[in-house]
């Protein structure tokens, strides 16, 4: 987390915990036909219930929010998360620890239904899922995203490192992919019963579930596309930042050994 960020993170937090959960949990009238899906690790468990709050302080509200815990975990929920429980807000127990749980889960849950994934340590700003949804309704076939990378490769087709997958404008389509942290819709029915195949995804990609679902759409050829309209940035959450996958799959360039993984397990062609 920047050092610049801190002061308006931690005035979106305060601003956040002092909402009245009766007016959060309650029904809009005009909710959006969404699930937001997210899960969480121990020690982030504290502090996710200010992302709960910034999703549920969106106008218009999901359909659903669900949040996916490590059942080894259950005892450690605080109260603080617990009290936002309702009818809008649930709190789900999975045996994964892996960051795909946020989706797969709630596809099996909600097999009818559009799903929109987000990360625990983010505050999200007003329009984050109108935008996604609004988008969604002119491309009901597509996979939206606020961010977007492009899957490169040099003149002599290695893939480049993930830090250079930079989109310019002028990229195939079919190279365009998700960045998670934002927020990513999926349309119901897109996926093939592969995407819940465990023993393959913690095999070729454990790490990266954007790229393992990255790689379900390519094999139905489904594309990504971004938003329209997004907002800013979401705010980083205090105190979420010193355990990430993005120190291993980024620094280290783990998703591009993990991407290499996936195309050559299921031949994907993006060229």
């Amino acid at each position: 987390m920047k050092i610049k960020e801190i002061p308006i993170s931690f005035y979106y937090s305060e601003k956040l915990k002092r909402l009245p959960i009766e007016k959060l949990a309650e029904a809009s009238g005009n909710e959006i036909p969404v699930v937001v899906s997210l899960t969480t690790i121990p020690s982030r468990l504290s502090k996710v219930h200010i992302t709960i709050r910034s999703i549920l302080k969106q106008s218009p509200k999901p359909k659903k929010i669900l949040l996916w815990i490590n059942e080894s975990h259950q005892h450690l929920i605080p109260q603080s998360l617990k009290k936002l429980e309702s009818k809008l807000f649930e709190i789900h127990l999975t045996h994964l620890h892996c960051s795909h749980k946020k989706l797969i889960h709630s596809i099996k849950l909600f097999p009818n239904d559009t799903i929109v994934t987000s990360d625990d340590d983010c505050l999200y700003r007003e329009g984050w899922l109108k935008s996604l949804y609004q988008t969604h309704t002119k491309n009901p076939k597509k996979i939206i995203a606020h961010r977007i990378r492009c899957i490169k490769k040099d003149q002599d087709g290695n893939y480049l490192p993930y830090k250079k997958w930079v989109c310019s404008g002028n990229e195939n389509p079919k190279a365009l992919m998700a960045i998670g942290a934002e927020g990513v819709l999926y349309p119901p029915k897109i996926f093939d019963e592969t995407v819940f195949n465990e023993k393959l995804f913690l095999q070729l990609a454990p790490k990266a579930d954007d790229l393992w679902f990255k790689a379900m759409a390519l094999k139905q050829g489904v594309l990504y596309m971004k938003a329209n309209n997004s907002p800013k940035d979401s705010i980083p959450l205090m105190g979420t930042q010193k355990i990430s996958l993005k120190k291993e799959n980024i620094d280290q360039d783990k998703n591009r050994s993990q991407w290499q993984a996936l195309e050559n397990h299921f031949n994907l062609q993006i060229d």
